[in-house]
C-alpha cells in the first residue's frame, strides 16, 4: 500500500474537518463495501488450498491414517481432522 497525500487528493476544508480529529497521524481509509474482493481472488492461493484440501481428503479416503497425512502435508493433526470434516461436509451438501 502506498500513501498518497492528502493535499494532493482533497479539498482543503475537509482536510481542515479532517485535522480536527487526527493531526498529523496516519489513518488508513477503508475500502467501501462494493469495492471490496474476496479473500484470495488476487492470487492462486485459494486454488491451490482447496486442490490441497481435496488431496487430503482423497487421501483419507484411500485408507491414509491422519497420522500419516499430518506428516505428509506438514499440518497438525487437528488441521487434518478439520479439514477431512470440511472436505466431507462440502461433499453432502453439493
Amino acid at each position: 500500500m502506498s500513501y498518497k497525500n492528502a493535499k494532493n487528493l482533497l479539498p482543503a476544508e475537509l482536510i481542515e474537518l479532517i485535522q480536527n480529529y487526527v493531526d498529523g497521524e496516519h489513518i488508513y481509509i477503508p475500502l467501501r463495501e462494493d469495492n471490496k474482493k474476496c479473500w484470495g481472488s488476487n492470487t492462486s492461493t485459494r486454488r491451490e488450498l482447496d486442490l490441497r484440501n481435496s488431496n487430503i481428503y482423497y487421501d483419507y479416503l484411500s485408507g491414509m491414517d491422519m497420522t500419516i497425512l499430518s506428516g505428509k502435508y506438514y499440518l497438525s493433526f487437528k488441521s487434518i481432522q478439520r479439514i477431512v470434516l470440511n472436505e466431507k461436509r462440502k461433499r453432502i451438501n453439493f
